[in-house]
């Protein structure tokens, strides 16, 4: 580990405010325009849809069981931070549709600008040692441990959440809703990788 790459305290606030701002932000396309998209936060998407609960504590609660793992397999700082990130971002989610307001936003850019904001939120997040939960943790601890991208196993667990999200919403919104998270996936495949950013 050189100095070069290691984080300090504010620089890790800074990436996790940053991540978990435009991660919300990016959550606030997606609902606007009721699409869907995988991993916990499509989980907790679908939930939110189906009993009209808010995202924001649907997306805190979920996350909960994972936290233990994440302590386990990660350690108590990665926990400490995911915890903090996810807070964070459901806090977010609850107050942004209060804050602002879209015109006009045509369905197929709205899922494209998704994942590109989401994309890069998850990547300021894992590179400040922390994630949004759930499934991002097992993805990460998957890589850590294998070098199987990160990217990846969260695509698989999205093919899961969207045939779940075809019983809620129609084919076109699905496939629409898949390109979004086709961008998120590739995001992170093809920038979050250890031989290129090492940090603490």
């Amino acid at each position: 580990m050189t100095d070069s790459t290691h984080h300090s305290a504010i620089d890790d606030a800074q990436g996790i405010l940053f991540g978990a701002g435009m991660a919300a932000f990016g959550i606030t396309i997606l609902t606007h325009l009721g699409l869907v998209t995988g991993q916990t936060a499509g989980l907790a998407v679908l939930i939110s849809y189906a009993t009209g609960w808010g995202f924001g504590p649907v997306f805190f609660a979920i996350n909960l069981p994972f936290y233990w793992l994440g302590y386990r397999r990660m350690g108590g700082r990665f926990v400490v931070k995911t915890f903090v990130a996810v807070a964070l971002m459901s806090g977010l989610a609850m107050v942004l549709p209060r804050w602002l307001s879209f015109a006009a936003l045509d369905p197929v850019l709205g899922a494209v600008l998704f994942g590109a904001i989401s994309g890069a939120a998850l990547l300021a997040l894992f590179r400040h040692g922390a994630s949004l939960g759930g499934v991002g943790i097992v993805a990460l601890h998957l890589q850590d441990r294998t070098g199987f991208r990160a990217g990846w196993t969260q695509l698989a667990f999205d093919v899961c959440v969207f045939a779940a999200a075809l019983t809620l919403r129609d084919a076109g919104t699905v496939a629409i809703s898949a390109l979004g998270a086709l961008v998120v996936n590739l995001v992170i495949a093809v920038n979050h990788r250890r031989d290129r950013y090492i940090a603490a």
